[in-house]
């Protein structure tokens, strides 16, 4: 097969499985893409380059000796480094954990395993998960491979997975999402990835940021293959009480192309309005291509969205100094300094302002779930702008100039807030050649109906299947 680091996981699953392709070929032409490639992108923090090819091999000979295939025998893959890897360190993107070495897979990871995945390494991430734009003072910029030379930052804080999954350093990742941290790299880097429903995927084994609003999923460049993906990952879990006990559905079979009658809100007002016009416009020709797809497309506002980041923060904040109260108080300086800053904020927030963002909390939820009651899916822009240079701190969205981080939030916040699924995937470029992407979003535990409309719209369009020029 041609170009294997641009196959996807599903077809690199299919050429193994008839042998078209050997695992060790696929997972040797992805490491030697990534000695080539990474140095400039720094999308690992840790590559286990004779782990992957070893289990290569067993693939190989597993599948020699006719022994049962899962659905993702010999496919590699990569996880953002707060996975927790048995015998591989797991630093969460920060000096702290530099040398922590769990002695299990997080959950998640274990299951990915056992349907065949191979993991290629660990994945840069914005320091502990606390940041949009992807930074990392400790283990380098992950730089967006659509302008790498001019140090664009690719979203965060899943940074590593949006730029190793756009670059074909590896088909197919794991990220995490609190306040939008899995669908922006998306946006941001051209690719497709899902924050499925909270309690769909095990966060056992995962670093946390806010234990209410943490979220797992897959980072692929097909909806197709997120599907593959969430279905091996998804399910109860004992080691998490966050986790439902509802059945799996099977998800690839749930991409039938056909969306006719789909009922699809259109998201206007805060969602439409905040976005720079390349964006919003793209999100329109995404709906009308739905449209003509046999969708139904009406618009949508929701009256209650202003209100949720003031609202998530308090919650994010009061949630995330819990957790790092003790490294804050004997450990301070080993933070990169964003991270501490936000951190030293929590101890602002009382507790008043975390039970109020949590009434609201549900009175958002309402509104979402009346808005679903009407519609099968959502439809809004994902970010408001475009990948942002390094450094930059202020943006024009909107009628008016926004700080980046708050404008990066701003639109996928509000469904970790909710807790309802959300695909991000790519729906156009803007002038300068740097993607856009547009969220779907659906009613709890409905990520096939998700799925299915963005593979649809994926069938239709090329978008996903772009990939950038690298030397």
């Amino acid at each position: 097969m041609a170009e294997l680091h641009w196959a996807s996981a599903g077809e690199l699953a299919r050429q193994i499985a008839t042998k078209a392709v050997s695992p060790v070929e696929v997972v040797t032409a992805h490491l030697d893409r990534i000695a080539r490639l990474d140095p400039t992108l720094r999308a690992f923090i840790t590559v286990c380059g004779d782990a992957a090819v070893e289990a290569a091999r067993a693939a190989e000979t597993a599948l020699a000796a006719g022994r049962a295939v899962g659905p993702l025998h010999g496919v590699p893959l990569a996880l953002k480094d707060l996975f927790a890897t048995a015998g591989v360190r797991t630093t969460g993107g920060s000096r702290i954990l530099a040398d922590s070495v769990p002695a299990e897979d997080a959950t998640v990871v274990a299951r990915l395993r056992a349907a065949g995945g191979i993991v290629l390494g660990k994945l840069n991430m914005h320091e502990f998960a606390y940041g949009p734009e992807g930074l990392n003072e400790h283990y380098g910029l992950a730089r967006n491979p659509w302008d790498a030379a001019a140090a664009r930052i690719p979203g965060g804080s899943s940074s590593g997975s949006g730029v190793a999954v756009a670059a074909g350093l590896t088909p197919a990742a794991l990220g995490s999402d609190t306040g939008g941290s899995i669908r922006i790299p998306a946006a941001l880097c051209g690719i497709t990835g899902l924050k499925p429903t909270y309690g769909r995927a095990s966060r056992a084994g995962v670093l946390p940021l806010a234990w209410s609003m943490d979220h797992v999923g897959p980072m692929c460049r097909t909806a197709a293959d997120c599907a593959l993906l969430l279905g091996a990952m998804a399910g109860y879990d004992p080691a998490d009480a966050s986790t439902s006990v509802l059945p799996v559905p099977d998800y690839a079979a749930a991409l039938t192309g056909d969306v006719t009658g789909l009922r699809v809100g259109l998201l206007r007002g805060f969602f439409l309005q905040s976005a720079a016009p390349e964006v919003a416009a793209a999100v329109e020709r995404a709906a009308k291509t739905l449209e003509g797809l046999g969708a139904v497309v009406d618009e949508v506002t929701l009256a209650h969205m202003a209100d949720v980041g003031p609202a998530a923060f308090a919650i994010v904040a009061s949630e995330a100094l819990a957790y790092h109260a003790e490294w804050m108080r004997t450990r301070a300086a080993d933070y990169q300094a964003d991270v501490r800053e936000r951190l030293r904020m929590g101890a602002f927030v009382s507790g008043v302002h975390y039970v109020r963002g949590q009434q609201l909390r549900a009175v958002v939820r309402g509104e979402v779930d009346g808005a679903l009651a009407r519609r099968d899916v959502l439809l809004a822009p994902t970010t408001p702008l475009a990948a942002p240079l390094a450094g930059e701190l202020q943006a024009r969205v909107g009628d008016g100039l926004s700080d980046v981080r708050s404008a990066l939030l701003r639109l996928t916040r509000p469904f970790n807030f909710t807790g309802h699924p959300a695909c991000s995937l790519p729906c156009g470029f803007t002038g300068g050649g740097l993607p856009i992407g547009m969220q779907i979003v659906g009613r709890p535990f409905d990520e096939a109906t998700v799925l299915r409309t963005a593979d649809a719209y994926q069938r239709a369009t090329d978008w996903h299947a772009r990939h950038p020029a690298l030397a």
